[in-house]
């Protein structure tokens, strides 16, 4: 793959932020080339090896799960959590038959459990990280909190990075692209502690019958402003590097999940931002990770080739995502009062009132919850969980096999 060098990076502290790169060739010649990266697809494959892609799901078309799970590279373990109904119809089993007759068509590994299981829940209650439960000990709706179980998951597996994908993408072979432009970033990334996050090359938009390629949407050029406002009344220098605030495409080292906070719902992209920011840049008032200082933390931020078409959630939808984005910077350690100010103009323009954005519920890191003793809790007492393996389908084993196999990576 050839991809487009960084012109510029911008450092804040321990963290790097690569400004944009351009996906040049897909396929490329392995040529000296002093403008772009040449990464051999050897390399690429290495790194799907070691990664697994997490699909957070709820009620989405059945359609377009199916063909993102048929995009995603072979080499990739892939782990579906879903929020979706069981009643009146049961859209999860639907989901997970579909997955099964993937996983037989193409002996591609593959996970599932749903969100609202109870053993879901008890499994974090036992293991004392109860920060995503309810009251009922369930864990709460939300993006985020679906996507921590994927991460736990993929940590039981033995992963080494963890990338995300929407489950509502018309396009497949977008799908495949994202991945790969994982890969590729992890390729170039000189840190164990590093995020790549995808920005679309377009956002095609149905008007008056044609097909309008839109180049930003409406809620990333509203974070992407904020968050570089964050930084540049930080530094005193004006920037515009962030440009993914909102990537809901994006991926990180089991190193970096392992350290992050996380906010829930659909602020838990912006917040990958603010929480860097915070804990580890220059004005961070405590380090409480050394070595990730010493280092130092990337953020590749890439184009993408391919556009992206997806399903349209409406104005409540957008709206909310925008609350959320925008209530991450208000409550940042960084945000001064100047910053306070033009957030709470921008809320009053899109919720039509005045209105102090809340403070977003966070989850603290999840680097010393047990991931193999997770995994085994569902597996013994779940009924959703489904793990499929080169051919083998076992909803229930004996736990000391289970524990080998997540050790060894091999199913017994």
């Amino acid at each position: 793959m050839l991809i487009e060098l960084p012109r510029h990076t911008e450092i804040f502290g321990s963290v790097k932020i690569h400004e944009l790169q351009r996906v040049l060739k897909l396929d490329s010649g392995g040529f000296e080339n002093p403008r772009a990266c040449d990464i051999a697809f050897e390399s690429i494959k290495k790194v799907l090896k070691r990664l697994a892609i997490v699909v957070p799901i709820k009620d989405e078309n059945i359609h377009l799960l199916e063909g993102v799970l048929r995009a995603i590279p072979f080499d990739c373990s892939v782990i579906v959590v879903s929020n979706s109904a069981r009643e009146p119809q049961d859209i999860y089993k639907m989901e997970r038959d579909v997955i099964t007759n993937v996983h037989n068509l193409t002996q591609q590994e593959m996970l599932i459990v749903h969100q609202k299981d109870p053993e879901l829940g008890f499994a974090f209650y036992d293991l004392g990280y109860d920060h995503l439960l309810d009251s009922d000990r369930l864990v709460r709706d939300g993006k985020a909190e679906g996507m921590i179980v994927g991460m736990l998951l993929a940590k039981a597996l033995g992963k080494d990075f963890i990338g995300f994908a929407d489950a509502d993408n018309y396009i497949p072979g977008s799908v495949r692209e994202y991945v790969m432009d994982y890969a590729a970033g992890f390729c170039m990334s000189e840190s164990p502690y590093s995020m790549v996050r995808l920005h679309w090359r377009y956002k095609p938009k149905v008007v008056e019958d044609r097909l309008y390629f839109k180049k930003w949407g409406r809620v990333s050029e509203t974070t992407n402003k904020y968050l570089n406002l964050l930084l540049s009344t930080s530094t005193g220098f004006e920037t515009r590097v962030v440009i993914t605030g909102n990537a809901g495409e994006h991926a990180l080292t089991m190193k970096l999940a392992d350290i992050m906070s996380y906010s829930t719902g659909y602020s838990i992209e912006p917040f990958h931002f603010v929480y860097l920011f915070d804990e580890f840049g220059l004005k961070a008032e405590k380090i409480v990770y050394s070595d990730v200082v010493s280092a130092g933390i990337e953020v590749f931020q890439i184009e993408t080739l391919n556009p992206h078409i997806h399903e349209e959630k409406g104005e409540e939808h957008i709206k909310n995502m925008l609350l959320g984005s925008l209530s991450t910077i208000y409550n940042s350690k960084l945000c001064n009062d100047y910053v306070r100010q033009k957030v709470l103009e921008e809320l009053v323009d899109i919720l039509e009132r005045w209105e102090k954005p809340p403070e977003m519920f966070i989850m603290p890191p999840i680097g010393d919850i047990d991931a193999i003793k997770f995994a085994k809790l569902l597996n013994a007492h779940s009924d959703t969980f489904l793990w499929l393996k080169q051919g083998i389908f076992e909803e229930k084993v004996d736990e000391e096999a289970y524990l080998r196999s997540f050790k060894t990576g091999t199913f017994e």
